[in-house]
This record gives structure tokens, C-alpha cells and sequence, in this order.
């Protein structure tokens, strides 16, 4: 009997490792990188305080 070409086996494994590390860089690029998801949360900070306009009576 001839060895399945789907068995799994080392490097088969590191392959498939690989892969799931690109895709999750090109998503991650693709929402606007690690740059972008920092500004994203100085905006969220900033907003969960109280401009000058809603101070005033």
C-alpha cells in the first residue's frame, strides 16, 4: 500500500503553520495593520471623555 497524500506528517504540518501565519498577516494588514488599531483605541480613549462643548451649560 502506497502512503495517503493527505497524511499528515512534519512537513506537511510546518506548511500548513505557514500558511495560517500569512493569511493572518494579510488580514491584519488589510483592517489597517497594528498602526492603525492603535490610533483606532487612542480614539475610543478619547471619546469615552467629555469634549469642551458637552462641559458647558
Amino acid at each position: 500500500m502506497s502512503e495517503s497524500p493527505f497524511k499528515l506528517n512534519p512537513t506537511r504540518i510546518f506548511i500548513l503553520a505557514m500558511g495560517a501565519v500569512l493569511l493572518l498577516i494579510t488580514i491584519s494588514m488589510m483592517m489597517g495593520g497594528l498602526g492603525q488599531y492603535q490610533a483606532l483605541r487612542e480614539a475610543a480613549d478619547a471619546a469615552k471623555e467629555p469634549t469642551a462643548e458637552q462641559l458647558m451649560p
